[in-house]
């Protein structure tokens, strides 16, 4: 009686090109989608706190309730809406702002190579930028507004403006947020980079990118 042939083994699975290609694009940018990631929690998690045990502080009625003192005369917590920018530029357009927030973010991944995303350093600088900008602009689309709660007063700040400004000599520094302080450290940082190592390349002239 003839002997069974052996069962021949079954062809190698063919790697899925899709999720070998995702993978590689996330390892090559690990370090921003950290701070990406972190920034937009840490965010996130803050407002969710003061809108849940902090009363807002005053709307466009006044004053509604007074602040929570940390550090006397220097630094509150205060629960505010913004509906502009920094400084409460642009108030009231909520929506542009939104959508140019967005569009910051298609530019940025789209000239990432232009910004030389793949330094270690630049992802930190830009997961912190871009962190930020998802952060407020997550805000405006859940409420319709930003929610700022950190308040501090700089020493001499009150002198500085009324001298410069001609504001109040009480004037205090607008409040902000995780946010706010991601994206100014995010954008002093590349600058400072770009000053201190300099490359050849020109974020603002160069092309962008191709497909790889």
């Amino acid at each position: 009686m003839p002997a069974k042939p052996e069962p021949s083994a079954p062809p190698p699975a063919r790697p899925n090109l899709a999720l070998v290609y995702l993978r590689h694009r996330l390892a090559r940018y690990r370090r921003f989608w950290i701070f990406f990631t972190a920034t937009v929690l840490l965010d996130q998690a803050s407002k969710l706190a003061v809108l849940a045990w902090l009363p807002p502080s005053y709307d466009r009625t006044g004053f509604l309730n007074p602040p929570f003192e940390v550090i006397p005369d220097f630094f509150n917590l205060v629960h505010v809406y913004n509906t502009g920018a920094a400084f409460s530029m642009l108030s009231g357009q909520s929506v542009f702002l939104f959508a140019f927030a967005i569009a910051a973010l298609v530019i940025i991944f789209r000239y990432r190579r232009s910004f030389e995303l793949e330094r270690k350093s630049v992802q930190l600088a830009f997961g912190l930028l871009t962190g930020g900008i998802a952060g407020n602009a997550i805000d405006r689309l859940l409420y319709g507004h930003v929610v700022d709660f950190i308040d501090v007063n700089p020493p001499g700040y009150g002198f500085l403006v009324k001298t410069f400004l001609g504001w109040s000599e009480h004037s205090r520094w607008p409040a902000f947020n995780i946010a706010d302080s991601a994206i100014c450290i995010g954008v002093i940082l590349y600058v400072v980079l770009n000053i201190l190592f300099p490359t050849k390349n020109n974020a603002l002239s160069a092309a962008p990118d191709t497909p790889e």
